[in-house]
């Protein structure tokens, strides 16, 4: 393995623009010895998909309530087209890139616990052993978050993304974890992006209702997160060189553990 300690990128489902250069970021870092891995959601399309269908989407706390017929197409659009896309077009830059799901070696393991999200898992445990054998031979791994259950009847799980990302980052000992998304950062309730929170932090802005929806699961990946790597961040994928910026520190919202 190379002497640089792993990172992991979480790209969200709206987090690349014409102008992003995510990939080619994700590759030239890879080359300069950093392993990475990559972790990807793929909840706009999985709502198109769903829509067609006629079957309706709905959320609690930022989750999407999935039953059979939902987690049918979730898996579908993500560990199919969504990981795939992902994959070509890592390669498509001279990357050397490897779909897998969190299923696949049982990389993720989630369970249910809370029923009003049907079949919607928690993340129990992260095997990094199938991670490691792919960083360890240069590749560049692009995980899919839908999960194992450990109960037969349900033998597949939709979680989370935001959660896969930081149970993975956590499982192979990474230095950063870097949320890519479509906003700039947290922001408070003028819309100014909040360059660093601490755990505490985060509670405060969630319970005051600064922070709310789909922003609520990747603040608490990253309070989860930050037990294992120094740093966990939020950034604006649509922007050139944005992975790069994080990573300098240039741009988004860090949550550290301590202040």
């Amino acid at each position: 393995m190379s002497d640089h300690k792993p990172v992991v990128v979480k790209i969200g489902g709206n987090a690349l623009g014409p102008e992003d250069t995510t990939f080619q970021d994700v590759v030239a870092l890879r080359e300069e010895g950093v392993p990475i891995v990559v972790v990807h959601g793929g909840g706009p399309l999985i709502t198109q998909w769903l829509q067609s269908m006629g079957i309706r989407s709905s959320f609690v706390r930022g989750l999407r309530v999935t039953d059979e017929a939902s987690l049918e197409v979730v898996a579908a659009v993500l560990c199919g087209l969504v990981n795939k896309r992902i994959v070509a077009a890592i390669r498509a830059v001279g990357g050397r890139a490897i779909g897998i799901s969190g299923v696949d070696a049982g990389t993720v393991v989630a369970e249910v616990r809370d029923p009003d999200l049907g079949l919607v898992g928690e993340v129990k445990r992260a095997d990094p052993g199938a991670l490691e054998v792919l960083l360890e031979h240069g590749y560049i791994p692009v995980v899919a978050p839908v999960s194992a259950s450990p109960e037969p009847k349900t033998p597949l799980l939709n979680v989370n993304a935001d959660t896969v990302a930081g149970a993975i980052a956590g499982a192979i000992g990474a230095e950063r974890l870097v949320f890519l998304t479509d906003v700039p950062g947290v922001q408070d309730r003028d819309g100014r992006v909040i360059p660093e929170l601490t755990p505490a932090k985060v509670q405060k802005l969630i319970e005051s209702g600064v922070i709310t929806g789909g922003m609520i699961p990747k603040v608490e990946a990253c309070v989860q997160a930050v037990s294992y790597v120094s740093t966990a961040q939020i950034a604006d994928g649509r922007r050139p060189g944005a992975l790069r910026k994080a990573l300098a520190n240039d741009v988004g919202t860090r949550v550290r553990s301590t202040g």
